[in-house]
């Protein structure tokens, strides 16, 4: 079964005392509403059939509070490519039915039966093995790895055409199934982590239950480790590598490639011992030329053994709007256990789960918060930094870039950084009023908390002799009132009276503006924090819009127009 969080979808008001109680069951899922239609939703979306399909290719479980025929024809079209298929769930508005539609194999008669015991009903379960044993054979509880689904198809066939069947290995879950159990039965679920390769009359289940954990700078070749004292791959619950091997590129890609985590410890010995106190059980321990294998009797939780390589991501959220946030900055932050910044911005990114911890400062306090970042990140924590637009456009990416090149701490360069674009907001003013950007452009900073005005000063001037389009952040404050008069001063020793100028104030959230206006109308009083302001070039055009208001673009042609 997914291990991702659902998301439950609902079309209109009336679904959402249901989802509410679906929730309390999945707290971790949240409620996706559609919007102008659902008020209090945990998020907003503007079309179901494109979400719903999102969902499902991004292996989602999807609960969704409607007819099952609308989600059937919503997701018909990539039935057709069989690949990865979530759980998905018609659940009635009123939570009168429960009807699991996709992903038997991901456990979607599991979720089926929690939604319907949540709601007081019946789940609608077709699956023949299931109501027949009482459970699915081909999908076997975390922890279990089938060896062959289509083998395992046969196998389930046979015994519902009325063959007996023995248990060898440790099977608890299977101790209450209705299972035709006979010890002379000629097939056999087998349940063990021994390689080799599985007779046609078994059903192979492996319990992942071995840890091998690597020399410092070995070879990562751990199909031959582990076929070289009779152990199957498949019986892989992680791999455990020292610190000093964290960012390793080798290590994360053979993790990978055998789909299991990747966990590290400070010495490669403290393996047995992490498991016979964390388990209570018996751990064996085996050598493997420079590598460490550990069996378990019973499978092993990897989030008990060592830590994870910590995650920082530093993540724009675009303008505002949920619409123009990109999906990997929303998985981003679906994935994170801490997530720091302004705290205006990290509301904007919200809402966020009960155990996602939230650190909101000052939006002056960008080096303290880069550094907390990597403090918490070398934990093993995955860490999210909010910046609004882009990161790397005036926001926090360079303080974070900047902490780290300052740090000699081996424990932050080993962390697994990353920078996660968004739509900034020059980008999105732009946008909103045509094409004002359309050729070459300067992007600048009028405050002078970080630089001289000087500089800005030199800067402006140069950018406006070169023709460039001007985009300006923060263009002015209370405590900076008189800069953007001075720079409006040098542009126009530049450019013509009449050049256009945008200002969108608050784009891409309630209450948004946009007006077009030209240099020589323009004063500083028309504008604020808020507000980016567009300055076009020699080059920039203004004309009206069909339903008011006017178009800008600067043609990217420069000079002589072409024929």
């Amino acid at each position: 079964m997914t291990s991702k969080a659902a998301a439950i979808v609902i079309l209109g008001p009336g679904s959402l005392a249901t989802a509410r109680r679906i929730q309390q069951r999945y707290p971790d899922a949240l409620i996706h509403g559609l919007a102008g239609r659902v008020e209090g939703a945990d998020r907003q979306y503007l079309e179901f059939g494109a979400t719903l399909r999102e969902f499902y290719q991004q292996d989602t479980p999807i609960i969704a509070l409607c007819a099952a025929g609308i989600v059937i024809r919503t997701l018909a079209p990539l039935l057709l490519e069989k690949g990865a298929e979530p759980p998905v769930l018609a659940v009635a508005e009123d939570g009168s039915a429960v009807v699991p539609l996709l992903g038997g194999l991901g456990g979607v008669n599991v979720m089926a039966r929690d939604i319907a015991a949540a709601l007081q009903v019946a789940p609608a379960i077709t699956t023949s093995g299931e109501l027949r044993f009482g459970t699915c054979l081909l999908n076997p509880p975390r922890g279990y790895h089938l060896g062959d689904l289509e083998q395992g198809k046969r196998f389930v066939s046979d015994l519902l055409a009325g063959e007996s069947v023995r248990v060898e290995g440790i099977a608890p879950w299977l101790e209450q199934a209705q299972l035709p159990e006979d010890a002379q039965a000629r097939l056999a679920i087998r349940i063990d982590s021994a390689a080799g390769t599985p007779t046609a009359d078994e059903l192979r289940i492996y319990p992942r239950n071995v840890v091998v954990a690597l020399a410092a700078g070995a070879s990562t070749n751990i199909g031959e480790t582990l076929g070289g004292v009779g152990l199957a791959p498949q019986s892989l619950a992680c791999l455990l590598a020292a610190d000093s091997d964290m960012a390793r590129p080798e290590l994360h890609e053979a993790a990978s490639a055998l789909n299991v985590p990747l966990r590290f410890a400070t010495a490669q010995g403290e393996v047995a011992q992490w498991l016979n106190e964390a388990l209570g059980q018996g751990v064996s321990i085996h050598a493997a030329g420079e590598h460490a294998i550990a069996v378990a009797e019973l499978p092993l939780d990897p989030q008990r053994i060592g830590r994870a390589r910590g995650r920082l991501a530093v993540i724009g959220l675009g303008p505002g709007a949920a619409d123009l946030m990109v999906p990997a900055v929303r998985a981003e932050l679906d994935r994170a256990t801490d997530v720091l910044g302004y705290e205006t911005y990290v509301r904007m990114a919200g809402p966020f789960r009960a155990d996602q911890v939230q650190h909101c400062t000052d939006n002056r306090e960008e080096m303290q918060r880069a550094r907390h970042a990597f403090e918490l990140a070398a934990q093993g924590r995955s860490v999210v930094v909010v910046s609004s637009g882009d990161p790397g456009v005036f926001a926090m990416a360079a303080a974070v870039l900047e902490a780290l090149h300052e740090s000699t701490d081996v424990r932050w360069h080993n962390v697994d950084l990353q920078i996660l674009p968004g739509v900034s907001a020059s980008l999105a003013t732009a946008a909103q009023a045509g094409a004002p950007l359309g050729h070459d452009f300067c992007v600048m900073s009028l405050s002078d908390n970080l630089k001289p005005w000087s500089i800005i000063e030199k800067r402006l001037d140069l950018a406006a002799e070169a023709d460039l389009a001007l985009a300006f952040y923060n263009p002015i404050s209370r405590s900076r009132p008189w800069q953007l008069g001075r720079a409006l001063e040098i542009v126009a020793q530049h450019r013509t009276s009449d050049t256009p100028v945008v200002l969108g104030r608050d784009i891409g959230r309630p209450g948004q503006t946009l007006r077009v206006t030209t240099l020589g109308q323009l004063t500083p009083e028309q504008v604020d924090m808020r507000t980016m302001v567009l300055i076009g070039s020699s080059t920039t055009c203004v004309f009206p819009r069909a339903e008011g208001g006017e178009w800008v673009y600067t043609p990217r042609w420069y000079g002589l127009k072409p024929a």
